[in-house]
């Protein structure tokens, strides 16, 4: 086989900013892998706050050992972002190989569209009070909080979209104490689900606190070997295959985070829709999909997913799977 990556770049519509920086372009790494006959795709975002970079990335792709299959990779390569762009890569080979879609390769029901949330980027009170106002339509908006300023924040998000459903997202930015004088205003307004308000880190934390709305795993949940540390401290985990190292293990961390007694919350890297499109598969019938990058691009892929009122549909086979 042969296996190249590639750097690109797709600029945002907008600034996106949340408590640990801004950016304004997706910078993904696509990885292609070739048998000859068939090509697969996969693609993945290098992320700093878990010790990635482009090269490093890039590096442990480039390492990989001429001929491997899916099994094999999952022991080549740790959970993480090189994995997951070649996992994704190699079950797209085998669906084109084989003629069929991935979701029955996978043993999957045919996925249908899902309704996403739609995510308010970390800004100013006001800033965020006439975003959420332009979007107040979408059926979910995703808060990006974890700064000062956070409770005026959310009082203008529910002025700017007072019947829509809200989920708060601080990244890891708040402290235990914060997190508790903050909730009863969450509640106060709605907020559905609270996500990694605290650092990985400090999350011990929370077992401690009153459960007063679900808070949800996301910086703290990565693939099965995650799971233990995470019982008493939250009520949901937020798969995202850059985290998982792929659609492989996330097909395996679903039903065991679900034994455990989790809700399932599927998202994404501010990525182009080559990289969201094998996390629909994930997400079908999830309780909670936060699939929204491609529609932060100001440019997407050729053979993008389609977005509409129903929500975000299967990705079509030019695109992946």
């Amino acid at each position: 086989m042969l296996v190249t990556v590639t750097p690109e770049t797709f600029p945002l519509a907008q600034a996106f900013t949340i408590s640990r920086g801004s950016r304004t372009e997706a910078q993904v790494l696509t990885v292609t892998i070739t048998d000859g006959d068939f090509t697969g795709r996969g693609e993945c975002l290098p992320y700093p706050r878990y010790g990635e970079t482009a090269e490093s990335v890039s590096n442990q792709i480039e390492d990989l050992p001429e001929r491997f299959d899916r099994a094999e990779l999952q022991a080549l390569l740790p959970p993480g972002a090189a994995r997951a762009a070649a996992d994704c890569a190699l079950w797209d080979l085998e669906a084109k190989r084989s003629g069929r879609r991935v979701w029955h390769m996978a043993g999957l029901g045919a996925p249908g569209p899902l309704v996403t949330a739609y995510t308010i980027s970390l800004d100013t009170p006001e800033a965020m009070e006439a975003e959420a106002a332009r979007h107040a339509h979408r059926p979910i908006l995703k808060l990006k909080l974890g700064g000062e300023d956070d409770m005026a924040r959310l009082e203008a998000v529910r002025r700017g979209a007072p019947a829509t459903r809200l989920v708060v997202d601080a990244n890891e930015g708040w402290t235990a104490d914060l997190y508790a004088a903050l909730a009863p205003t969450l509640v106060r307004l709605g907020v559905e689900v609270v996500e990694q308000p605290l650092p990985a880190n400090q999350d011990g934390a929370l077992a401690e606190l009153e459960r007063v709305l679900p808070v949800c795993a996301d910086e703290s949940c990565h693939d099965r070997a995650s799971l233990a540390g995470l019982a008493g401290k939250y009520d949901m985990v937020n798969i995202k295959l850059d985290k998982t190292g792929g659609l492989t293990e996330a097909l395996k961390l679903r039903p065991a985070a679900e034994a455990m007694g989790f809700r399932i919350m599927v998202g994404c890297m501010v990525t182009s829709s080559l990289a969201v499109a094998p996390a629909v598969l994930i997400a079908q019938g999830a309780a909670l999909v936060d699939l929204d990058a491609p529609l932060m691009l100001a440019r997407d892929r050729a053979h993008p997913l389609h977005y509409d009122a129903a929500g975000v549909h299967p990705p079509e086979p030019d695109l992946w799977g």
